[in-house]
């Protein structure tokens, strides 16, 4: 009989959980069909179910009809974009997280005091995209496994900021290489990691050197949920592998495993988990002991333009 450790928290985030009420209650309020502007979350899963029920999911406002409601994704967006639909007269609501906001706010305070800012992320992200839009001609987009591919003016006050899905190890790594080079690297305020992906992050710490096998349960464009992949090879897994739902894992997995540790990204339903479990069970492996790192109890409220009754 094999056994599961079963890594919480996981799941979904209270940011995730915001946005998808959100889409929801536009739904519910307004009727189909309600736009969103990119995917709510980065769940393959959730689009779907939220396609189904109404929600077109476009990619830029110019597929969005004339005095069309559209949501915000949960990643946020520039305030170019905000401009844009300001200029269409689109009716809006912005589903943006709010520690994803809270970057935001940050990067507008240290342009106005002159910085040049370091953004730590991904380039091709949602979140970095509409961050780095805040101000454009201050900051710079540096991967965290590259920070070294950086040119900044001579004498700048430079500070930095991070996308708020990455690996905490990896990017205080990549921030410890930059204060080599910027000796008065100006830190943020406060954390600009996900309370949720530091918290899941943590808990996968704790259970893979305990296993043989890490099963994420996630889907390919989830930052959070590659980094669990990551996080679970880094603490001493012998395999991770990443997927969708329980009919895209591989049986050959299992071959001389005996303990298989199960986590899931920030915007994935608890039900693909449980999808995940009863695969493991028909397979022998219906020992399940839950792990627990720490319980979340944050929530987020919903945007104001929903609180006004669209």
């Amino acid at each position: 009989m094999g056994r599961v450790l079963l890594a919480a928290p996981r799941g979904y985030c209270a940011g995730v959980d915001r946005a998808i009420l959100t889409v929801e209650e536009a739904l519910r309020n307004h009727g189909a069909p309600i736009y969103v502007r990119k995917q709510i979350v980065h769940n393959t899963y959730v689009v779907e179910d939220l396609t189904r029920r109404g929600a077109v999911f476009v990619e830029e406002l110019d597929e969005v009809p004339d005095d069309a409601l559209v949501v915000f994704s949960a990643h946020g967006v520039s305030p170019e974009v905000k401009r844009r639909a300001d200029e269409r007269g689109l009716r809006t609501v912005d589903a943006t997280c709010p520690l994803v906001t809270k970057v935001h706010k940050e990067a507008v305070r240290f342009a106005e005091a002159g910085h040049e800012i370091i953004l730590i992320g991904h380039a091709d992200h949602e979140e970095v995209e509409g961050t780095l839009g805040e101000a454009p001609d201050r900051i710079h987009v540096v991967d965290p496994a590259r920070p070294d591919e950086l040119d900044l003016p001579a004498g700048a006050t430079v500070s930095w900021l991070s996308q708020t899905t990455l690996s905490v190890d990896e990017t205080m790594a990549a921030v410890g290489r930059l204060r080599e080079r910027f000796p008065l690297l100006i830190d943020p305020p406060s954390d600009d990691i996900c309370y949720a992906s530091q918290n899941r992050q943590e808990a996968v710490a704790r259970i893979a050197p305990h296993c043989e096998l890490v099963i994420v349960v996630g889907s390919s464009n989830s930052s959070n949920s590659q980094r669990l992949v990551e996080v679970a090879l880094g603490a001493g897994a012998q395999a991770a592998y990443l997927v969708d739902r329980a009919e895209h894992a591989d049986e050959s997995w299992l071959t001389g495993v005996s303990t298989v540790g199960v986590s899931s990204g920030a915007s994935v339903p608890d039900h693909l988990v449980s999808g995940l479990l009863e695969w493991l069970a028909d397979r022998g492996f219906t020992d399940t002991e839950q792990v627990t790192l720490t319980e979340e109890t944050l929530t987020f409220s919903l945007p104001h333009e929903l609180r006004k009754h669209l």
